[in-house]
């Protein structure tokens, strides 16, 4: 059956020419035309999502095609997209870059293949004119099945300055350039931030959304950009789906860590697992909250728990409740930021020792840069919580610190394959998973029956103990 979702990509010529601005104030003016704005990520990031749900109202998702099939992700895309009146597909890096520089594997532009959606090409037009139309020109040829439907021109010096790399690209690559914004250093986005989630909570980013909203009605033409996005082909639901088989009975209980320190989640990992039968039930550990006495597993995502590191490690009794829940056999899926609050001892960046949950014998260090970045496979090396022996998943791993083992003998979560090779990674138990890797379950979708089965598992010898 095929489906009309009328969409856009916003798609740059590289990283930092302003696509995140063009996307949130799009997404804000056209919420004040009374439009339902569906919000989508090129790639697997998870800040820029944080912000698209905050202007939209809806929960943002990531589209990957190196994660996961392109059907998965089609049918991510129909899905999300239900009830939207456009659907805004934010670019990652520049349009074609992606897995490697040899393909469009996992880029932009691939997505915009693969959806049949428009694509707005955003350009930092500082200091050019003509030359303007020399890149997207260039834009156009690499791949002429990217179907660019024109140009948006950022950090222009004036209307005049507009007005010649206008006429240049519409005389040149035969596209409308549907608008320009002003150099203006003090509309920016604020910096891919730790403090997000905690700013977003108390409302301090609903100014900017509306000083860019403002911003975009004044200087783009949204009437011919919604008529573009209405132009988009209709597209097929794929034959056989991922939220297919819907078990309605919530026959177990996980309980989810949710809050400033612990956000990251791919939607579709929570979907999933309450799709094949889980209630999910959301705690704040930052907020004091010990794990749900209820609870038959216990899913702890990534975030940046190491800028909460004072208050997570002053709260003995939180940190007991993960201890003796994990202690006592509960499945227990941990990614990064969860990786790294289940070991001894964080050491942050001033090097202040801070005691952590202490379920996993490591130590983790903070770092000033990036010690981390990338897409990863990650291959079972034993039988684990979500993967047999020897089957694979993927996702990706971004983090600011190290891990130092306190004994030789554990059991990897996992062997990872990245750009610089493969190694194991993370730690495995009978009943724990955990690392730094942030696992799609879409990637492999027999992860969530297997976290459901084990939870199952564990509430039956629960309930067999109390009688």
């Amino acid at each position: 059956m095929s489906e009309d979702r009328p969409r856009i990509v916003i798609a740059g010529a590289g990283s930092g020419v302003g696509k995140t601005t063009v996307t949130l104030g799009l997404m804000a003016a056209f919420g004040k035309r009374g439009l339902e704005v569906q919000g989508f990520k090129a790639g697997p990031d998870y800040i820029d999502p944080g912000y698209h749900t905050a202007v939209t109202g809806r929960p943002s998702r990531n589209l990957d095609t190196w994660m996961l099939a392109p059907d998965t992700m089609r049918e991510i895309f129909l899905r999300g997209s239900r009830g939207a009146d456009i659907s805004i597909i934010e670019g990652v890096m520049g349009l074609y870059d992606g897995k490697g520089p040899l393909s469009d594997r996992g880029s932009t532009a691939e997505i915009a293949i693969m959806l049949q959606s428009p694509v707005i090409l955003v350009i930092n037009i500082d200091s050019m004119a003509r030359s303007a139309a020399a890149v997207v020109k260039g834009y156009q040829l690499l791949n002429p099945a990217v179907p660019i439907a024109g140009v948006i021109a950022n950090r222009g010096g004036s209307e005049g300055h507009f007005r010649l790399v206008q006429a240049a690209i519409e005389q040149e690559c035969g596209i409308p350039v549907l608008g320009w914004i002003a150099r203006d250093p003090s509309i920016s986005i604020p910096e891919r931030h730790l403090g997000l989630i905690p700013a977003i909570e108390r409302g301090e980013t609903n100014s900017l959304f509306a000083r860019l909203a403002v911003l975009i009605e004044k200087g783009i033409d949204l009437d011919r950009l919604q008529s573009l996005a209405s132009k988009a082909p209709r597209l097929e639901m794929p034959e056989k789906q991922l939220f297919a088989n819907y078990v309605p009975a919530k026959e177990v209980t996980i309980a989810v860590a949710r809050d400033a320190a612990f956000n990251f989640y791919y939607p579709e990992n929570l979907e999933l697992l309450a799709h094949g039968g889980a209630r999910l039930q959301f705690f704040s550990p930052l907020r004091g909250e010990h794990v749900p006495e209820e609870a038959d597993g216990l899913y702890i995502g990534g975030g940046f728990p190491e800028e909460f590191v004072r208050e997570l490690s002053g709260n003995s009794g939180v940190k007991d409740s993960f201890r003796r829940k994990i202690g006592e056999g509960m499945p227990t899926c941990a990614e990064c930021g969860g990786y790294m609050y289940l070991t001894e001892v964080i050491i942050d960046r001033e090097g202040n020792t801070r005691p952590m949950a202490g379920v996993i014998p490591a130590v983790v260090r903070m770092k000033d840069g990036l010690s981390a970045l990338g897409y990863r496979e990650v291959e079972a090396v034993t039988d684990n919580l979500l993967l047999k022996r020897g089957e694979k998943a993927r996702g990706h791993e971004f983090h600011y610190s190290t891990l130092i083992w306190k004994t030789k003998n554990r059991t990897s979560a996992y062997e990872t394959s990245g750009r610089s090779g493969k190694r194991r990674e993370g730690y495995a138990s009978e009943n724990l998973l955990a690392g730094y890797t942030h696992l799609h379950f879409a990637s492999n979708p027999a992860m969530a029956k297997r976290f459901i089965s084990a939870c199952k598992k564990y509430r039956s010898r629960r309930k067999n103990h109390e009688q």
